[in-house]
């Protein structure tokens, strides 16, 4: 009976506690997050944004939500995404930086718990007697994209090498996955736009990133990106724009972007929140902070494509954030939504491991470009 006994709890722990290679997760419903190619490297199908990790204007931003974010951290880090965007401007004054310390923090917590759970359950790892663990493992490495913001003062191209020593530092890693301009001077200070890029090419040169990439290019300035690019022999790997059923969209960035050989990141795939249907102009983000205002102006004209996200997400028996965030997906970008909490980090994955029909794509096509006022455009944003 002791024997038996022993056994019954080794059964139950078996049971209770994930291997390394995630199989006792995968006999839930949960669908993990795929990969696809960015330029170099493979990156996460899905992506985490954590612009509002210590912004307190538009995201009421407070240290205290430390904890409610690494819950959300934690959940998508499971799932298998490994992308992250970040920036050494995400953060609100004495926050500066906050985005890419939380990142570090959190990683080196989550490698410690993984790091438990592989030891506590390692009699039982199947997936180390079959070899997987160890390709899993790399597979779902953590891939930090930050963005260099280009001050007035990073006028040279020394200036954005210590900027990237800088964001190492604060993230207390070696290499950043991608380094990325986060905007073109081209309109403003053009004669700085030649030192940024030779900046982030000798970022690549000095071994501090794998790979680089832009926000906010247009096709025309990523085409003269990549080409610059070429002459130095540097890898790009990903552009980024904001893409959403809300932006005046324009195919051409994603033939750009398969000219330069990277991948199109949709970031605010959910227009900052709008797309989740949660609001209304009964029911608007908090008086003073700028969405606000911005919803109340985009919310009639937007009216019949929120009615159709609707429909569709009822038919697909998904939310419409998940049907929003799917639909990027399915115009072969790589959607970036925060997640600030584990519900909204729930709801994001649940836009992975199925796909909206064409004719559905199609029918928000046609709702998305009926929309009477589309979201602005980023005020850095160039062709």
């Amino acid at each position: 009976m002791a024997r038996m006994s022993l056994l019954t709890k080794a059964v139950c722990l078996l049971l209770s506690i994930p291997s390394a290679t995630g199989l006792a997760a995968n006999l839930g419903s949960k669908a993990k997050v795929g990969r696809v190619s960015a330029g170099p490297i493979d990156i996460s199908s899905l992506g985490c944004g954590t612009w509002s990790w210590g912004n307190k204007l538009l995201w009421d931003y407070d240290p205290s939500q430390d904890e409610e974010i690494y819950r959300a951290y934690r959940a998508v880090r499971d799932a298998g995404v490994t992308i992250f965007d970040t920036a050494d401007s995400y953060g609100t004054l004495e926050l500066n930086g906050r985005a890419e310390i939380l990142l570090g923090q959190f990683e080196r917590r989550y490698q410690g718990e993984q790091s438990n759970n592989k030891q506590q359950s390692n009699m039982f790892d199947f997936g180390s007697f079959l070899g997987n663990s160890d390709s899993y493992a790399k597979n779902n490495k953590q891939q930090v994209a930050t963005k260099f913001a280009p001050y007035p003062w990073r006028i040279t191209r020394g200036s954005l090498v210590q900027a990237a020593k800088e964001s190492l530092a604060r993230l207390e890693q070696d290499k950043l996955s991608v380094a990325q301009l986060h905007w073109s001077t081209q309109n403003y200070q053009p004669f700085q736009e030649g030192a940024l890029w030779e900046g982030i090419a000798d970022i690549y040169d000095e071994n501090l990133c794998e790979a680089v990439g832009v926000s906010n290019y247009g096709p025309i300035q990523l085409q003269k990106f990549a080409a610059r690019m070429q002459e130095r022999e540097v890898p790009i790997a990903i552009a980024q724009v904001q893409y959403s059923l809300m932006t005046a969209r324009n195919n051409e960035i994603l033939d750009s972007c398969d000219d330069a050989g990277c991948r199109l990141i949709s970031y605010s795939p959910l227009c900052l929140g709008l797309l989740s249907c949660k609001y209304d102009l009964d029911n608007l983000p908090r008086a003073g902070n700028p969405r606000r205002q911005l919803f109340r102006e985009l919310l009639p004209g937007a009216q019949p494509l929120l009615g159709t996200l609707k429909a569709v997400a009822k038919e697909v028996n998904k939310t419409p954030s998940q049907v929003a965030i799917n639909w990027a997906i399915c115009k072969g970008t790589v959607p970036i939504p925060g997640a600030r909490n584990l519900v909204q980090a729930e709801e994001n994955l649940g836009a992975v491991g199925w796909s909206l029909s064409n004719a559905a794509v199609e029918e928000l096509d046609v709702a998305s470009e009926g929309v009477q006022k589309k979201m602005i455009e980023n005020i850095f944003s160039v062709k």
